[in-house]
């Protein structure tokens, strides 16, 4: 039995619109998900939730429908209750609370918060690239590109230090990044 090219073309169309169909419906479930938990958090309310890790998870779906003074918010409600949270957890909260600041042009407010989650945990390079890129926007150069080198000096690797940093020598006259030697800052 032999197949057209026709039937090829139909056979091949017929793959990937199912391999099309696949993804968009992950992506519809995961949506619903995000929107029946956000419903079921605004239900509950905001002065009803008392533990850091439901805070951080409703923060988390408020920043990704970029309701971020909401999250701002909520956020601030999580740094309440994380006292008897491991340094990690308190970081990450430190950093979505920068980060929930950052998305509304607050600069200032989010750096505070990212050195808050840095001191928590020093090695915390999502913490200092969005550290890094807050400085940017206050127009601090030079500090964004020594946060840059921080991070590049954790992870070598880090391809938005790597990115950024590069952008910056660009800009001004700084020698390329080679490394630095001992691990210190």
């Amino acid at each position: 039995m032999e197949i057209s090219s026709f039937q090829s073309y139909l056979i091949i169309l017929f793959v990937v619109l199912i391999i099309i169909s696949v993804f968009v419906f992950r992506q519809f479930l995961r949506t619903r998900k995000e929107e029946l938990n956000l419903v079921k958090f605004e239900q509950k309310g905001l002065n009803s939730l008392t533990q850091a890790s439901e805070l951080y998870e409703f923060g988390s779906i408020q920043i990704k429908k970029r309701l971020y003074t909401e999250a701002t918010k909520t956020f601030l409600k999580a740094v309440e209750y994380y006292e008897t949270e491991p340094n990690e957890a308190k970081a990450i909260v430190e950093n979505a609370l920068g980060f929930s600041y950052a998305a509304q042009n607050e600069f200032k407010k989010a750096i505070k918060h990212y050195h808050s989650a840095i001191k928590l945990l020093p090695s915390y390079t999502v913490a200092l690239n969005n550290l890094a890129s807050a400085q940017q926007r206050l127009l601090e150069y030079d500090l964004a590109y020594e946060t840059y080198k921080k991070v590049l000096v954790i992870d070598p690797n880090n391809k938005t230090a790597t990115k950024k940093s590069k952008e910056l020598e660009k800009r001004s006259n700084y020698t390329p990044y080679k490394g630095i030697k001992d691990k210190g800052f």
